[in-house]
């Protein structure tokens, strides 16, 4: 019975702080890595998308920093450029980079072209975002905008990926 109640209690809405970077994104971006992984997906959408999960790993350590009270100049770049260069450490064991011709204009390994990728989409739909709260008054059009402008954006550039490259 306590059990019951405990599962009813946690379905109630509370109130949650606004967070750049909210732990639902991070669980679909690392969801949707592990699934295309497992699917044989494309490097490149695979890339795409952990490119989007470095980046909002960096957001996390950005928001840790701010807590901490620890600023310095250019901190905000300097941190997410670490952030997506981690991409790094899977060409030290688990991928092999192997540059390819993309779309017949530059030559580069798909992986790390995916990674830079979804890094610009993720930064990108975040000031996206909040522009368009800016415009609407300080609030999203509907619940989790948030999180939905970015997932779909990836979705969009993952297929625009599979079906170009």
């Amino acid at each position: 019975m306590r059990k019951l109640l405990a599962a009813l209690f946690a379905l109630l809405p509370v109130s949650a702080m606004a967070n750049p970077a909210c732990p639902v994104c991070t669980i679909a971006i690392g969801a949707g890595l592990d699934i295309a992984r497992r699917l044989g997906v494309p490097d490149s959408v695979v890339g795409l998308w952990a490119g989007a999960l470095l980046t909002l790993l960096g957001y996390w350590m950005l928001k840790w920093m701010d807590k901490k009270n620890w600023h310095f100049p250019g901190r905000d770049v300097v941190v997410i450029c670490i952030s997506v260069a981690m991409i790094g450490f899977v060409y030290l064991g688990t991928v092999k980079y192997n540059p390819v011709s993309i779309c017949g204009m530059f030559v580069m390994d798909p992986v790390l072209f995916g990674t830079v990728c979804g890094a610009l989409i993720f930064i990108g739909m975040g000031k996206l975002y909040q522009w368009m709260k800016n415009k609407n008054g300080g609030h999203a059009h509907f619940p989790f905008e948030k999180v939905v402008l970015p997932i779909v954006a990836l979705l969009i550039a993952s297929w625009l990926m599979v079906w170009c490259l």
